[in-house]
């Protein structure tokens, strides 16, 4: 999907995040919960540390059977490129983002913007937390399974 694209890592793996920007997940971990039906990234995992894939669960197809909660929590890339929320050095979304963030690469405009985006699923633990019973997986498993991909843990509210 992206080619040729170099970047700058200019702080160290998993240091010096934004202290607006905390997540759960580190991007190995989401990985081998079970995020983006398998398919997420297959076809660049070069780009990335082995150590993140070792335990990650991958498909050559989308299988919703593979997250965690084994449900279908993600809108098609064609839907966020639509609305704007596609920046074209990360043309995967915000995971992609992420990941690089996590290596160690800084963007100040983008990682602002996609910090905030980040702030903004936080509404949806509240939600988890108003409406289910702590550790009932069986509540609301969508809305955990999107959690799941913005680096929130929604295994344990």
């Amino acid at each position: 999907m992206q080619q040729g694209y170099v970047y700058v890592l200019t702080e160290p793996e998993g240091q010096n995040f934004d202290p607006d920007f905390t997540p759960d997940l580190t991007p190995a971990e989401m990985l081998a919960l079970g995020v983006f039906g398998g398919k997420y990234m297959t076809d660049c995992t070069d780009e990335f540390p082995a150590k993140w894939f070792a335990d990650a669960k991958l498909s050559k197809t989308r299988d919703a059977q593979l997250n965690f909660f084994g449900i279908e929590a993600s809108q098609p890339l064609s839907v966020w490129r639509a609305k704007g929320w596609i920046h074209p050095d990360d043309p995967r979304g915000w995971f992609q983002w992420y990941c690089r963030y996590y290596l160690g690469r800084r963007m100040p405009d983008e990682d602002a913007r996609q910090i905030g985006r980040w702030k903004a699923m936080k509404r949806h633990v509240a939600q988890v937390r108003r409406n289910c019973d702590p550790c009932d997986w069986a509540c609301r498993p969508r809305q955990r399974q999107a959690l799941l991909q913005w680096g929130y843990d929604s295994r344990g509210i």
